[in-house]
């Protein structure tokens, strides 16, 4: 997917807030706090990891993107662990190798130190075998159809092909394995800003097709 551009310095209230209760959090892998931003492709998860990531001084920003691949849109987790989360989790510097959506191919291998917070950012950032690893669990509340709709708007003509392969894949992995009922955070975008909801944190009975609505 092609990468978004960087959003413009925010004062914004509700980010400031979630960041003051961010470093109030317990480290969740190794001395890291993992913040996931998950939700549909197209829901704005870049946007708000990183103005989160500014207003926790810089924090780091994990793209999954940068982890994916073609081959492999959501069947990453073996390397995003062996690669990232299991020597943080050991207080270790990773090493990842970005993938490169355009040449089809990984890229020199990146570090990626511990921090004090670290924000996961992208499709399946909620899946069940990160859950475990996560401070915080935050869902973009856009519906998929809307999100969609704005991804392929944002990537243009050249990247249609990737989005006929990528809606049902998308839709496929949520149906098996949804981020939404355990999100701790709803995120819905306001044309003032943001708002921050409660999230139904994995509560008992909530019906795991709620995420598409």
């Amino acid at each position: 997917m092609l990468a978004s551009a960087p959003p413009p310095p925010t004062r914004e209230p509700a980010i400031h807030d979630l960041a003051s209760r961010v470093r109030r959090l317990g480290p969740s892998c190794g001395p890291v706090r993992l913040v996931a931003v998950d939700g549909h492709a197209g829901s704005g998860k870049s946007t708000f990891a990183l103005r989160l990531a500014e207003a926790l001084g810089g924090a780091p920003v994990l793209r999954l993107d940068d982890i994916a691949c073609h081959g492999e849109l959501f069947g990453w987790t073996g390397r995003l662990l062996s690669q990232v989360i299991e020597p943080l989790g050991r207080g270790e510097t990773a090493h990842y190798s970005p993938y490169d959506w355009r040449a089809r191919r990984f890229g020199p291998p990146r570090a990626l130190p511990p921090a004090p917070v670290i924000v996961l950012e992208g499709v399946g950032a909620g899946r069940r075998a990160l859950r475990p690893y996560l401070a915080l669990l935050l869902w973009m509340d856009l519906p998929r159809e809307e999100s969609w709709t704005r991804g392929r708007a944002r990537d243009g003509e050249e990247q249609r092909e990737f989005w006929d392969g990528w809606v049902p894949a998308e839709n496929e992995h949520f149906a098996g394995d949804p981020s939404r009922p355990f999100a701790d955070l709803l995120v819905r975008g306001r044309p003032e800003g943001y708002e921050l909801l409660p999230g139904p944190s994995g509560a008992a009975g909530t019906d795991p097709s709620d995420h598409t609505r």
